[in-house]
């Protein structure tokens, strides 16, 4: 079965064939019936804005059509049904599934019982591999992406944007620096799996240093609901937000990239600056997910 669960299920050679497939598609050079009559199945057991809409688009410029669910409200899980009954049921209606759940390993589960393939649109705080394929090819549309300087910084325990990308990144031999607050580091089980990878991670408490040795930035949302209070969150939020000041001196081929949802993280100043590519990022979504439809439909 032709699953995508992790970015770790994925070799470079198949990253690299993606994202070659990816800027084919941009190019406009694909099949617009290439997925004619075929149904893929949203299963969104949390919110979702730019992930599920983009599915969707995607699938509809390759011909197909979508079905799906937007809550567990709205399915029969409400009735106590569980995620492999329902798996089960929805991979009789459809060619493939995109799972998003609020439990780290509900995607693997729901692979194990799926008749189609499943592709993982974000599992807890586990991985989200879409999500992880259009940050590359982002990254390498302004830099080859072999053994660049990447700062990691924000939530990094319960981020799995940034979890499934230090995956990836450990593939091109990339150094990561990692920059979050006290309690919210990257956990230990990752840091010594990449390490055994090869992967060099820097840790510092200060983005200010670090800035001008960046490559890329990659900023995530600091969780307002991890803090026991407010003004706790508002000290540790406000040392982590990214100004047009603090990107003064950085290397001209600098970027700035954020999964989005933002918050205050980002200055919106910042957006009129060449640095800034987390709008485009998020365009990156349909080229990206529109070759990852046709890998696992074809």
């Amino acid at each position: 079965m032709n699953h995508i669960i992790s970015i770790r299920d994925l070799e470079r050679p198949e990253i690299d064939c993606l994202l070659d497939k990816a800027a084919l598609i941009q190019a406009n050079q694909y099949n617009e019936t290439a997925l004619k009559g075929k149904i893929l199945a949203l299963l969104f057991f949390e919110p979702s804005t730019r992930t599920r809409m983009s599915f969707d688009a995607a699938m509809a410029r390759l011909g197909g059509t979508s079905i799906g669910v937007d809550s567990v409200e709205a399915s029969s899980m409400a009735k106590g049904e569980t995620l492999a009954d329902t798996v089960r049921v929805v991979s009789g209606y459809a060619d493939a599934i995109v799972l998003r759940h609020p439990k780290e390993g509900a995607a693997r589960l729901a692979g194990e019982f799926s008749s189609v393939p499943v592709i993982n649109a974000g599992d807890g705080a586990g991985q989200h591999p879409s999500q992880t394929l259009l940050d590359l090819y982002t990254i390498r549309q302004s830099m080859p992406l072999d053994r660049i300087q990447v700062g990691l910084l924000g939530d990094l325990r319960y981020g799995r944007t940034a979890h499934s990308l230090a995956h990836a990144l450990s593939r091109y031999d990339a150094t990561l620096h990692t920059i979050s607050p006290k309690g919210l580091e990257l956990p230990s089980a990752i840091a010594e799996e990449l390490g055994e990878d090869g992967t060099e991670i820097i840790e510092h408490d200060d983005v200010s240093r670090v800035i001008s040795e960046l490559d890329v930035l990659y900023v995530t949302r600091i969780q307002r609901e991890r803090f026991p209070d407010s003004a706790s969150y508002f000290k540790v939020a406000s040392s982590y937000r990214i100004t047009p000041e603090l990107l003064t001196g950085v290397k001209e081929r600098f970027i700035v990239l954020h999964p989005l949802p933002r918050l205050d993280e980002i200055d919106p100043r910042v957006d009129s600056l060449s640095h800034a590519r987390y709008f485009e990022q998020s365009r990156n979504g349909i080229p990206v997910r529109m070759a990852m439809l046709q890998k696992v439909m074809s």
